[in-house]
């Protein structure tokens, strides 16, 4: 019994670890994965006298948590009580080690040497996403252990977001007034859109229980044989070579004569409800962005004028053209790859943030509705050169968003993630960002299916 009570605490002690919460890839571990209920642990019954929390209940008969009156009187403990204490003990060091660890900014040697609380938290979203979604490589439902872990981590993130309120005035109909609490109105708008969004991921995700298509490992023993999967000789007739490839991912196959047209419409469907969900995770994640602050140490590091930024080709394309075509100056790149997509974003927001100092409309944090307000207010500008490299430059990297909807973040975004102290902002943030790589991914792994349909189908004609 006790080798067992120390290779439970031995397993359920975090590893402490820092990683870029940043890019669309993650790291493998979660610091915030272990099982606690805190409602469980202040509602045990009150005839209770040690208290077992949730992580070893399942472990722990009724029998054993409830007390004996000659054991209370008598002083003596049993095997059975001492071993109670030990998984209580247990338990408890896992809640302070979790604790700690954002109390003390993830450095555990209290060295001082720790990252900001919004930090923390960022980087504890994007760990536990890694941890329940970094090898999920096809479509197919969430296995039941790590679907509670998500939810039951992820309620214990946004709980803090329970906390962050602004005080508002309320009239009782008399001279007397009195004021009163309410969440803070960009949590109170987001936050629940988000967990509609994460809700309907999951749905799409556990209805891929009886599919037509079915994965094999990239390089197995099937894949090189004629014959593979469920058909005799299916999977040969689908290996095509695509320019865009990730060898990491297993190959989905399909039935000799394709799938069938329910398949395919209901495949349709959910692509398009993910991509939605994409749109709206990426939207959140964007006015989030915005609502941060630029920080000082970006804006020293940009150059005084923001030709230096783009280039002189891009210039001239900005400020020469009567009507301006972002698409067209785009396709005049020929950008070949994503690194040069996202160098070209890196330039096109430093420009766009020097030509909107040099207007005196920029400050350090714009909501999104100061945004379009600028945009509108760019018309009336229109004599002003600043002010029509601006919102050209705006547009151009709009249009790179869209046309590149895998991009990773900016400089100026890790920046302002790096430097935020708003930890409502970094719930948000991280929150819709994983929202919006998962949901990207669904869609990806749903046209790799429809790819390999299709060209089963072109074949057979």
């Amino acid at each position: 019994m006790e080798s067992s009570l120390n290779s439970e605490q031995n397993e359920g002690t975090p590893t402490s670890s820092v990683s870029s919460p940043y890019r669309r890839t993650y790291s493998d571990i979660s610091g915030l994965s272990h099982r606690f209920d805190v409602q469980n642990f202040y509602n045990r019954p009150s005839n209770t006298n040690a208290v077992v929390l949730s992580g070893h209940e399942e472990d722990v008969s009724e029998d054993a948590v409830e007390p004996k009156d000659d054991v209370v009187n008598d002083g003596d403990g049993d095997e059975e009580d001492s071993d109670i204490d030990s998984a209580e003990d247990a338990e408890l060091e896992m809640m302070r080690e979790r604790f700690a660890k954002l109390l003390l900014g993830e450095d555990m040697s209290g060295s001082g040497k720790g990252v900001c609380t919004a930090v923390t938290v960022s980087n504890s979203i994007t760990n536990l996403y890694a941890t329940v979604f970094g090898q999920s490589l096809r479509l197919q439902p969430l296995s039941t252990e790590k679907k509670e872990l998500w939810k039951r981590e992820m309620n214990c993130f946004m709980s803090i977001c329970d906390y962050i309120v602004e005080v508002i005035p309320r009239s009782l109909g008399t001279n007397v007034e009195i004021t009163e609490t309410k969440l803070r109105s960009d949590i109170l708008m987001s936050l629940p859109a988000l967990r509609k969004l994460d809700n309907m991921l999951m749905e799409i995700l556990d209805s891929f229980t009886e599919n037509e298509f079915w994965y094999v490992e990239r390089g197995s023993s099937s894949m090189n044989s004629s014959g593979g999967g469920r058909d005799s000789g299916t999977f040969r007739k689908v290996v095509v070579q695509r320019k865009d490839e990730k060898w990491w991912l297993p190959v989905p196959c399909v039935p000799a004569e394709g799938l069938s047209e329910e398949e395919r419409k209901n495949l349709r469907h959910k692509r398009d409800c993910a991509s939605q969900i994409h749109k709206a995770a990426l939207a959140i994640n964007d006015s989030t962005l915005n609502d941060m602050d630029i920080p000082d140490s970006y804006l020293t590091t940009l150059p005084k004028s923001g030709k230096a930024s783009v280039g002189d080709v891009i210039y001239k394309q900005l400020c020469t053209a009567e009507k301006f075509y972002p698409d067209q100056l785009l396709d005049i790149l020929k950008i070949t790859s994503e690194h040069e997509a996202l160098e070209l974003a890196d330039k096109v927001e430093a420009s766009l943030v020097t030509w909107r100092r040099k207007t005196g409309g920029l400050t350090h944090s714009k909501s999104s509705w100061d945004m379009m307000k600028d945009i509108g207010g760019d018309a009336d500008r229109g004599n002003d050169k600043n002010h029509i490299l601006a919102a050209r430059a705006r547009s151009l990297l709009f249009c790179l968003k869209q046309r590149y909807p895998e991009l990773s973040q900016t400089s100026l975004d890790i920046c302002k993630i790096q430097f935020n102290r708003d930890v409502g902002k970094a719930v948000l943030e991280s929150y819709s960002r994983v929202l919006e790589g998962l949901a990207y991914n669904v869609v990806s792994w749903i046209d790799d299916v429809l790819y390999v349909d299709r060209t089963v189908r072109n074949r057979e004609d």
